[in-house]
């Protein structure tokens, strides 16, 4: 068997060195492997305490690994898992990680849960949420406590500041235009049709009969702009289709275009 005939710390890594058996380099190991092991100079190592210490030092060299991913923010068990994976860890280091980051108490599913909703309730709602936990392989027990802390209240107030935010920006639809981008928008931000409904009771994005003919107005120019508009029965079809499409009412698009002539 042989035996350990130098040990050199790493010029680029202190907190590594490197192991030669019989004068020859063999491997390197982390210092806290080095201890573990007890590796000194004239120590006698056989092919399965090779094998043993090489694997402790994957462990400790994939610990740190996830521990330098964690250092910018939670993650799931599952997007440590995917990291170490990406690495180059094995299968059965990473299980060992794990455990080790789970017993240090660096990853908590539980704890993930629970910050995520706190962090993202203000700009998304439950369904949304609960998708995104369950790509990062969130236990669904889980996923439904943190959950719970987002009422139903929480979510209309959330919603009602998507409503508001949307109509700063957009004001030249109309009032039908308005109430079916509103839906969509909270549709696909993961609020419930009951969030929706009490959103749209507290928000105040209704046009006034002023604010619904300034829109008209502005989608009829456009229309007209692009079929030409002369008067004729075929230009006025199309200038009447748009503006339908668009949302104004058959009555109002009329009188209008009879205002225009």
């Amino acid at each position: 068997m042989p035996y350990i005939t130098k040990i050199t710390t790493q010029k680029n890594n202190e907190k590594r060195v490197n192991i030669f058996l019989d004068e020859k380099y063999a491997f390197s190991v982390d210092l806290d492997v080095l201890v573990k092991f007890n590796l000194k100079k004239g120590n006698q190592l056989d092919e399965l305490d090779i094998i043993e210490i090489q694997y402790g030092d994957e462990i400790k060299k994939g610990f740190n690994k996830a521990l330098d991913y964690l250092s910018y923010r939670k993650r799931s068990t599952k997007e440590v898992r995917d990291h170490l994976k990406k690495k180059g860890c094995s299968d059965a280091s990473i299980t060992e990680i794990i455990h080790m980051l789970r017993d240090y108490k660096y990853i908590d599913d539980h704890e993930f849960a629970v910050a995520y909703v706190n962090t993202y309730r203000k700009t998304k709602g439950p369904d949304v949420l609960q998708r995104e936990l369950q790509l990062k392989g969130i236990d669904q027990e889980l996923i439904e406590e943190a959950l719970n802390s987002f009422t139903f209240e929480e979510q209309v107030k959330a919603a009602v500041k998507h409503v508001e935010k949307w109509l700063k920006k957009e004001k030249k639809v109309s009032a039908k235009a308005t109430k079916q981008a509103i839906e969509q928008q909270l549709i696909r931000k993961g609020f419930s049709f009951d969030v929706i409904a009490q959103a749209e009771l507290e928000s105040d994005y209704e046009h006034d009969e002023n604010a619904e003919w300034e829109a008209l107005k502005k989608q009829a120019d456009k229309a007209m702009q692009r079929y030409h508009y002369n008067g004729s029965y075929e230009t006025k079809m199309k200038v009447k289709q748009f503006l339908f499409r668009k949302g104004f009412s058959p009555d109002m698009i009329e009188q209008y275009l009879n205002e225009e002539g």
